[in-house]
């Protein structure tokens, strides 16, 4: 389950690594895409209008400072079909010297060269051509009167005025805004973005107020690119919100991953819990069978002693021996019958089926009451009881019975684990509207780990042999639920091999 579990966890994560990877080489395609659309656009725009202005001018009959015309004829006569077939490719040049004025870029003057280009190839009767009176250079010339192509090839002229026009007055920050705009719309990009044309790596009047250049996310093209595809001009444009962008494309898959994954997880440790927590129930349970069986094997056998003794002719007619095996007989059988109570009284506890009446009663009376009940085991041991019942006030509302017994298992839980006589203190003092009762001793004490569970049900905490102190886990059980019903909470210090010491709080009644 855990090689599972950590499985999916890293197939997860790398899925949605690969998924911003992919999102981030979309988004990328997609600017580049964009970038390149709007750069050939801003170059066919300018190259446009330079195409018109120069068409403007030829048509206001600007004369030509020289002119060059190439061509060359082919001439075949064809005797079967009595036809002469002529094929003409020629080419016009033209050159113009123009004022700068028309084009702002600084200089006096400008050169243009105008190149017109014709194939043509066209079939004649030889008698038509023979009859003529031309001689064979005005046959030539007669078949060039053709119409002239109104393409304008001027790339010279066109690359040598935009290379000397600054950059700021060969596009405008409008329009690389718009047409940006316009392409990134197309490509489902609705970002804000800044943009800027560098020279060179260098900046220039051409950007937005708030771009930056981040090198490792600004997006680059060339842009005028000259004819050997070289330029010294780049198109760069960056997104603020570039990472927010790609999050928010697998936002909702990535949070059904996480979700599903952490329900996985929440899972895999409840059961994991519920596991470790059902092992620990089946130990404390075979414990407490295991005490449980201890603890009654003991009496039934000094039961069966008592009884197999008193069948004995040689005792039956000692009364005293009699009366003595008969008292044993009572008090094994009560302490069975004890034990079953307490078993009892804790399944009614937890099933709320205990019915405890409450009046008002005295503190110190109960105190008083339980320490006869334990006082002669203490005798017996050597040890003592100190008592300092200095609070002023203690009534409280309480039950007679159950509340005596919470103290009488608080003592006798000081005297099981005192390996030796048991020296045990029992105070009170007030403390606002509450009145404080503590039982210190001397005994083996508790760890830190062992306080923690020292009121769960059927905790007994292990030392070499279980059985070593008689008991089964279910006093302290009981004095826990029985102080809460009374509104109060108990706690324990203790350190190991120094003793413990229960502090009980109950609430005061006027």
């Amino acid at each position: 389950m855990s090689l599972s579990l950590i499985g999916i966890i890293f197939v997860q994560a790398y899925y949605i690594n690969n998924s911003i990877e992919n999102e981030e080489e979309q988004f990328t395609f997609n600017v580049k895409r964009a970038l390149v659309d709007v750069s050939s656009a801003i170059e066919q725009k300018e190259y446009r209008e330079y195409v018109y202005k120069f068409q403007e001018l030829m048509a206001r009959g600007v004369a030509v400072d020289t002119t060059l015309i190439r061509n060359l004829f082919i001439v075949q006569d064809d005797q079967d079909s009595n036809e002469t077939l002529i094929y003409r490719n020629g080419i016009l040049e033209e050159n113009y010297k123009l004022s700068s004025s028309l084009f702002d870029i600084g200089l006096d003057s400008i050169n243009i060269k105008r190149i017109l280009n014709e194939r043509e190839t066209k079939i004649y009767k030889s008698s038509d051509i023979e009859s003529s009176s031309f001689s064979p250079e005005e046959r030539l010339l007669l078949t060039e009167k053709i119409s002239r192509s109104d393409e304008i090839v001027f790339e010279g002229a066109y690359n040598d005025i935009s290379y000397r026009t600054p950059i700021h007055k060969r596009v405008s920050k409008n329009d690389i805004s718009e047409l940006l705009s316009r392409r990134l719309r197309q490509s489902d990009i609705d970002l804000e973005y800044e943009f800027a044309i560098y020279s060179n790596d260098l900046a220039t009047k051409v950007q937005s107020e708030g771009f930056e250049l981040q090198k490792a996310s600004t997006f680059s093209v060339p842009i005028f690119q000259n004819e050997n595809n070289k330029s010294n001009y780049g198109l760069l444009v960056n997104f603020p919100g570039h990472s927010q962008f790609i999050l928010s494309s697998i936002i909702g898959m990535t949070l059904l991953s996480i979700i599903f994954t952490l329900i996985i997880i929440i899972a895999y440790t409840s059961a994991l819990y519920q596991l470790i927590k059902q092992r620990k129930i089946s130990e404390i349970k075979t414990d407490f069978i295991n005490n449980m069986t201890h603890e009654f094997k003991t009496p039934i056998a000094t039961i069966n002693l008592a009884l197999d003794s008193i069948k004995n002719p040689k005792i039956i007619d000692d009364k005293e021996k009699v009366l003595r095996y008969l008292k044993m007989i009572k008090e094994e059988n009560k302490r069975m019958h004890a034990q079953v109570e307490n078993v009892l009284r804790i399944s009614k506890l937890e099933k709320n089926e205990l019915n405890i009446s409450k009046e008002r009663v005295k503190l110190h009376d109960f105190i008083i009451d339980a320490i006869t009940h334990v006082q002669l085991i203490v005798d017996d041991q050597n040890g003592y009881i100190k008592t300092e019942l200095e609070a002023e006030k203690s009534s409280i509302l309480a039950n007679e019975s159950h509340f005596t017994n919470v103290i009488v298992n608080i003592l006798d839980n000081a005297i099981k684990y005192s390996p030796e006589k048991p020296e045990i203190e029992v105070t009170t003092e007030n403390a606002g509207a509450n009145i404080l009762l503590k039982i210190k001793d001397k005994g083996s004490g508790m760890s830190k780990a062992v306080q923690k569970k020292v009121f769960d049900k059927f905790y007994r905490e292990h030392s070499g042999n279980i059985h070593n102190v008689k008991g089964h886990g279910l006093g302290l059980a009981y004095v826990k639920r029985i102080v809460e019903d009374h509104q109060g909470h108990i706690t324990v210090e203790s350190e190991k091999g120094k003793g413990s010491t229960f502090i009980i709080r109950l609430p005061l009644i006027a």
